[in-house]
C-alpha cells in the first residue's frame, strides 16, 4: 500500500515520477562509483546516501553536512563538504535530459 501523497505525485504527474525511475545510461565517473552502467536517478541517489550511511560520513556535529571521501568526491564536482540538502541537485548533474519528442 501507498502512501496518500506518493499516490497522488503518481496520478498528478506520472511523466515526473518516470524521469525519477528510469533506467538510464551512466556517465564513467558514476559507473566507476556504483560498478554498473544502467541505473534510475532515484536508485543512484539511493546507493550514494546508502554510501554515505555505510562509510560513517555524515558531520558527528551536524547531521546535514556531508564529509566526503575521495570516493565520493569524485562524483560531487570534488567538494570537501556538502550540505544534505545539495546532494540531490549534484547527483543529477550527471544525468543528462533525454531530447524532447515531438
Amino acid at each position: 500500500m501507498q502512501p496518500q501523497r506518493l499516490k497522488k505525485a503518481i496520478t498528478d504527474n506520472p511523466k515526473k515520477l518516470g524521469n525519477l525511475i528510469d533506467l538510464v545510461n551512466l556517465p564513467s565517473t558514476l559507473r566507476d562509483f556504483l560498478g554498473q552502467s544502467q541505473i534510475s536517478r532515484l536508485g543512484c541517489f539511493m546507493r550514494v546516501w546508502s554510501y554515505i550511511k555505510t562509510n560513517n560520513l555524515q558531520d558527528p556535529k551536524n547531521k546535514n553536512v556531508v564529509n566526503c571521501d575521495e570516493k565520493l568526491k569524485s562524483i560531487l564536482l570534488g567538494k570537501q563538504r556538502v550540505e544534505l540538502v545539495d546532494l540531490p541537485s549534484l547527483i543529477k548533474l550527471h544525468f543528462t535530459k533525454a531530447p524532447k519528442s515531438n
